[in-house]
């Protein structure tokens, strides 16, 4: 049997618990909305999520009936483990990886990154220390993650303002 996996689990007051399962994705996989996967325990599930879904560590999904509820696991995966000699050093590293637009799971004292050469290389001329390692990685959303797309961006509208037939704000004066 395949279970439609569609939306967050929420569970009602006074329910009974559905059955549970734990599906361990990797990052990327993490990202996918719509695809099959294999369950810790085999079960067949089909995400079939809204477009920008990000699945989280401990996020829990279920189907149209709540038959199940699905544990998502971070699957351990290959990954560089950036640590540096200061604060200030972290943050210049931080600095020059998003330059790149690369994932990154950002720590208190630490960078962790997918395995890539030419980044590895980056970083070593910058003295970073480099650590592979096989570990759990959740990387940054990003800030327009969720972003509802509108005319006006973010920006207040202003009742004051006049325009002129080209398209710019009037010269106040």
């Amino acid at each position: 049997m395949t279970y439609v996996l569609d939306r967050p689990y929420t569970a009602d007051p006074g329910s009974i618990a559905p059955a549970t399962a734990t599906l361990s994705l990797i990052a990327d996989d993490r990202t996918r909305v719509r695809h099959r996967f294999t369950g810790d325990r085999d079960e067949d599930f089909h995400l079939d999520l809204p477009r920008g879904t990000v699945l989280r560590d401990g996020d829990r999904l279920t189907d149209l009936a709540a038959s199940i509820v699905v544990t998502i696991r971070a699957k351990p995966e290959p990954v560089y483990t950036i640590t540096a000699t200061s604060a200030h050093h972290l943050t210049r590293l931080a600095y020059h990886l998003g330059n790149r637009h690369v994932a990154i799971e950002i720590g208190q004292t630490y960078l962790r990154l997918q395995p890539d050469p030419v980044l590895r290389a980056m970083l070593l001329q910058l003295k970073a220390q480099i650590h592979e390692d096989v570990l759990p990685f959740s990387p940054e959303v990003g800030a327009y993650h969720g972003h509802a797309h509108d005319q006006t961006h973010g920006v207040p509208e202003r009742s004051q303002s006049r325009s002129t037939t080209d398209g710019l704000p009037a010269q106040n004066g």
